[in-house]
């Protein structure tokens, strides 16, 4: 699943209504474009299909006062609000679809109660022990020492040490947000300062 759709609707939503360029803009100040799919192409293409398929609601514009074309601004609409978070959720617990998913959600952790956060974490987790479990299993027979494949052992190693360290990290996220980290959905005003042309503190 790529990460392009959480990543646009998310940001639509967190502006209230936002045209493309403030949606490439958000995306490029977070980095998206480095570490995702997120290029200027694959954005502009995702709003016009979230348009298309009725999860943000498109706004033709005036055209600019220095005589350039109008620009859409789209927002997101209840179909679109229902995608984002099923996104989300699925991305705080898939452990294993490619890192940008998941470091898309951790970008809209905070638009979830803290509550719901830590479940789905804990889930993600229990994901990470069970899969684990399974590759030891099948590494190690019967508990006892594991097969010699060559090379290939290296593989497993890097299984383990991957879901270790991912659980390791969301262990850790949820001590935080249980020890009251962050300000979550329903706590207080949402922090804007992660947007391009955020007001100034």
């Amino acid at each position: 699943m790529s990460a392009i759709r959480l990543l646009v609707l998310g940001d639509v939503r967190l502006r209230g209504r936002a045209h493309g360029y403030q949606v490439r803009n958000d995306l490029e100040f977070w980095g998206a474009h480095q570490w995702s799919s997120a290029k200027p192409g694959s954005i502009y293409h995702a709003l016009k299909q979230l348009a298309k398929q009725g999860l943000l609601l498109p706004h033709e514009t005036a055209p600019s006062t220095a005589g350039g074309p109008p620009r859409t601004e789209y927002e997101i609409t209840e179909a679109g609000e229902a995608e984002f978070f099923r996104l989300l959720r699925y991305a705080l617990t898939a452990t294993q679809e490619k890192q940008e998913l998941l470091t898309s959600a951790v970008g809209f952790l905070v638009d979830l109660p803290r509550a719901e956060a830590v479940a789905l974490l804990e889930e993600r987790v229990a994901a990470l022990e069970s899969w684990r479990d399974e590759v030891t299993r099948n590494w190690a027979p019967d508990g006892g020492v594991p097969q010699e494949w060559g090379h290939i052992d290296e593989i497993m190693k890097l299984w383990v040490h991957t879901a270790d360290s991912d659980a390791a990290w969301a262990r850790e996220l949820i001590s935080r947000l249980q020890a009251g980290a962050f300000v979550m959905a329903g706590e207080g005003e949402r922090d804007l300062s992660v947007l391009t042309d955020r007001p100034p503190l």
